[in-house]
């Protein structure tokens, strides 16, 4: 016998605002550039992320607990 199919509600799905279209990205570029904005050309390789946690460190079982 089959189960019956849950009754489960999936994410909204959200429009997109704004024109994605060739034409409209050139025109948005042109504004921008008119309105003083400069384009930074990025080196191949080099990523904007920044590292913020340091190296972690793990101790398996009780040993950090001991004294001597």
């Amino acid at each position: 016998m089959a189960t019956p199919a849950k009754n489960t509600k999936g994410k909204p799905v959200l429009s997109q605002s704004g024109d994605f279209s060739p034409d409209s990205i050139e025109a948005q570029t042109a504004k921008f550039l008119a309105s003083g904005g400069k384009v930074q050309q990025i080196p191949l390789g080099v990523s904007g992320q920044v590292a913020t946690t340091g190296p972690r460190h793990i101790t398996l079982g009780k040993r950090h607990l001991q004294t001597q």
